[in-house]
């Protein structure tokens, strides 16, 4: 039963280490950027089950602290690191617009 635990673990350990060693080659703004979004796309999705105000309360808070400004910080970043692949394809993985409908072009 040890062999099993031990064994699993590595393979666990094995399984993660890309992951943990892509976000360590990220650059620190990109890195806390990451973190921040994925926290903001984390509450995105609690929605209480049976509904709760306070706890939607507590919901709606975290999403305006963890949010807002994410639009624009991921546009930053994505022309900041444009010739950086590794960065562009971890930065790809998020919603473009997540706090307000995407521009559009007025028709004329």
């Amino acid at each position: 039963m040890h062999n099993l635990l031990k064994a699993t673990f590595l393979v666990c350990c094995f399984s993660l280490a890309p992951a943990f060693a892509a976000q360590n080659r990220l650059p620190a703004d990109v890195a806390k950027f990451v973190d921040l979004r994925e926290g903001c796309d984390h509450f995105r999705g609690e929605f209480p089950d049976p509904p709760d105000k306070h706890q939607m309360r507590e919901i709606e808070r975290e999403i305006r602290k963890l949010c807002t400004g994410t639009d624009n910080k991921l546009a930053q970043l994505k022309r900041k690191y444009a010739k950086n692949q590794v960065v562009l394809h971890r930065l790809s993985e998020f919603e473009d617009y997540i706090e307000s409908p995407p521009p559009t072009s007025k028709q004329q």
